[in-house]
């Protein structure tokens, strides 16, 4: 099955995987509100979507990922005085968990990744990027504020690092941001990208797909909390896992030296 949800972001699913691409090659993937629609469709049938185990996100064109804001939208709605509203659910304003989305997913980097872009591969659980991707938030050469990068970039990285980054503006390349964690992998080219995340994708799928939603929310949940609630919000999770058959099923299935079949109950 295959649907778009509007002609800038697009929406695939094929082998329980779903295929999110921003499709704005002409203006590097520039994020809109456009844009932000869409997108809020496809997560939200991400999540609703029990055949859909994993997506993966990239943009069209080979030259961004996305490289930010639609800064032309934003300069006619500053003339304009609308207020820049960003849909449903922005793209790049660190909402999707609020939305429920516990399903892993990846993002591969092609290009620049900037802004709101890099705000949105921040929001990924593994970033995969290619040789010639660049990573950076210019937004205060714009006199403007990151939203998400601003909260939690100093969360995966160092604060130095992270301060280097959000102060100066400056384009870091592919290689710094894998050493600094803000990358998992960089890989040759395009080519290479796609055949890497895929196998990333399947990994995720061999394992139970309920506990693999339990460990994303209790990671992404607990990482704003104390520890000991971290703890006890994790027994109760961990408490109906437990119960499903699927827990039968992962132990029964190494015993027996065949491949688990999981039945998400």
């Amino acid at each position: 099955m295959a649907f778009t949800g509007n002609d800038v972001v697009l929406y695939e699913k094929r082998d329980r995987k779903a295929y999110i691409t921003l499709n704005r090659p002409e203006v590097m993937n520039a994020l809109s509100r456009k844009v932000s629609a869409g997108m809020a469709e496809a997560l939200a049938d991400l999540r609703d979507d029990d055949d859909i185990l994993v997506a993966i996100l990239t943009g069209a064109g080979g030259r961004a990922f996305s490289a930010g804001m639609d800064l032309k939208e934003r300069t006619q709605l500053d003339k304009t005085g609308t207020e820049n509203t960003r849909g449903a659910v922005s793209a790049w304003d660190g909402r999707w968990t609020e939305l429920g989305v516990w399903k892993p997913i990846i993002a591969a980097i092609d290009g620049y990744c900037l802004a709101g872009g890099m705000e949105v591969s921040l929001q990924c659980d593994i970033r995969i990027a290619t040789k010639q991707s660049t990573f950076g938030l210019p937004e205060p050469r714009r006199s403007l504020l990151a939203g998400y990068g601003l909260h939690n970039l100093s969360r995966m990285t160092s604060l130095g690092n992270a301060l280097y980054i959000q102060l100066t503006g400056n384009h870091i390349p592919a290689e710094t941001a894998e050493r600094w964690g803000i990358v998992q992998e960089v890989v040759a080219d395009r080519d290479a990208l796609m055949v890497r995340v895929e196998e990333l994708a399947d990994n995720i799928m061999e394992c139970a797909p309920l506990a693999v939603q339990a460990i994303k929310r209790i990671v992404m949940q607990g990482r704003n909390m104390p520890v000991e609630y971290s703890i006890k919000m994790t027994e109760s999770i961990n408490a109906i896992i437990n119960k499903t058959e699927d827990r039968i099923e992962g132990p029964k299935a190494f015993a027996e030296k065949r491949k688990a079949v999981w039945k998400m109950r």
